[in-house]
């Protein structure tokens, strides 16, 4: 009972709930199926970013490169879909912005895994250099007037309805885009011989290796399989906007790497769960849609954000020391 109360899961759960208590405190219409749906509608995008990026801590890296991928991908194959006249074929944009982002995230892969260079480095450096070749040799103007496909998929729901006081709610088609990578992410880490695989390396790569782990081709997979969430994300997230903005995402790092640091994945690599993923993109995204109902200026969102950042490895690093303390 007192490691579930210490739990980095159950602790957010709480921080939840408090913000959700304070918030319908000052406006009741806040606990209502429109505001729900708005919320998973919001952290849909996020959400498949954290997933990508929780894999990731758990090998033992970090990527920040992530955003820069998804609007690399996003912009691209939109462009693509109205060069080759295929705006209505919605599939080739899915298919032609994953291949994308799995490209990017294979250059990531090929200076981390094959020259051994610093994942924080490495991805700082892809951020920049990704987002520069976008916007000097791909494009930098909105394409507001996407193709029919997007806009047919912004407009796909898995229900829509109207309550009784005559508000409209609807929960779009995209967030079983975000369900399949949990379901997918779920199954690699607790069903496969490969997910044991990246939590061994993460808790020490020279283990890992002694064992038989092939350390190389799992930072290949890992950083390929978050270039594939990221180009996907990025196609939902053009689609659902029904803008292909190029300066869209990039900025969305510090809100991501929150929510999975919050969720309790560790920055030294080797831990990190789903179910705390999701809590900690559930608090980032009700926090940046609740702060002006509570009266908040929405320039505090980078405050109460970094300070939960601060909570999130302050904890369980207290929490490591007292357990060392004890032992000891």
């Amino acid at each position: 009972m007192r490691s579930l109360l210490t739990r980095n899961e159950t602790l957010v759960a709480l921080i939840i709930l408090a913000f959700c208590a304070m918030t319908a405190a000052v406006d009741p219409r806040f606990l209502s199926v429109t505001t729900l749906t708005d919320l998973i509608r919001n952290g849909i995008v996020i959400g498949m970013f954290a997933i990508g990026v929780m894999l990731v801590l758990v090998s033992g890296g970090i990527d920040v490169s992530f955003t820069a991928v998804a609007a690399f991908s996003m912009y691209s194959a939109t462009k693509l879909m109205v060069a080759w006249g295929v705006g209505d074929q919605m599939l080739v944009a899915f298919l032609v912005s994953a291949l994308l982002g799995l490209t990017l995230g294979l250059v990531n892969a090929v200076f981390i895994g094959w020259l051994g260079l610093p994942t924080l480095i490495v991805t700082l450096g892809t951020l920049t250099a990704f987002r520069g070749f976008l916007l000097t040799f791909v494009g930098s103007q909105l394409i507001t007037n996407v193709p029919p496909g997007m806009r047919a998929f912004s407009r796909s729901m898995l229900f829509r309805g109207t309550t009784a006081d005559g508000a409209f709610f609807a929960l779009p088609t995209a967030v079983l885009f975000l369900v399949g990578a949990v379901l997918v992410t779920w199954f690699i880490l607790n069903r496969t011989m490969l997910g044991r695989s990246i939590v061994a390396m993460g808790g020490s790569r020279e283990a890992a290796a002694r064992v038989g782990v092939n350390v190389r081709a799992i930072q290949f997979f890992v950083y390929g399989y978050v270039g594939v969430l990221s180009g996907l994300a990025g196609i939902v997230h053009a689609s659902l906007a029904r803008v292909a903005n190029p300066f869209d995402l990039v900025g969305l790092e510090l809100s991501v790497i929150a929510a999975v640091v919050l969720g309790g994945a560790r920055l030294t690599g080797g831990h990190g769960t789903i179910t705390g993923t999701l809590l900690g993109v559930a608090l980032i995204v009700l926090i940046n849609n609740s702060l002006i109902m509570l009266g908040i200026p929405s320039t505090w969102q980078n405050v109460v954000i970094g300070f939960l950042i601060l909570l999130g490895t302050g904890v369980p690093a207290w929490q490591a020391r007292r357990r060392a303390a004890a032992a000891a």
